[in-house]
């Protein structure tokens, strides 16, 4: 198994980057397909991008698609989510979850473990 911790959230204004961070901690790193997903309140959680193992490919959903840059670096255990241009419809809580999924998981129930989320607010 893997443990995943989150970071990097907070308030941003509209129009402005954030970069968040997750680390994994329990097992090899580079063995997981790892995946990021958000959820505002009341609605599901959203796919927002995942990455390969090797970090050499990327998949992002449709709304950051051109916005948000995922990467990985598998000495230091962690991925990376560079996030801008900014808006309220970002607004969330970003998960970063691990997968052991052959091809592109898109979906919550395709990754077996999750962090704790982080807040990302975006001000307008």
């Amino acid at each position: 198994q893997v443990q995943l911790v989150e970071s990097g959230g907070g308030l941003v204004q509209g129009g402005g980057s954030v970069k968040l961070s997750c680390v994994g901690s329990g097992s090899i790193f580079s063995t997981w397909l790892m995946g990021w997903f958000r959820q505002a309140p009341g609605k599901e959680r959203e796919f927002v991008a995942a990455i390969d193992r090797g970090g050499f490919n990327t998949y992002y959903g449709d709304s950051v698609q051109g916005r948000f840059t995922l990467s990985r670096d598998n000495a230091k255990s962690a991925v990376y989510l560079q996030m801008s241009s900014l808006g309220p419809d970002d607004t969330g809580v970003y998960y970063c979850a691990a997968s052991r999924f052959t091809g592109w998981p898109l979906r919550p129930y395709d990754y077996d473990y999750w962090g704790q989320g982080t807040q990302v607010t975006v001000s307008t």
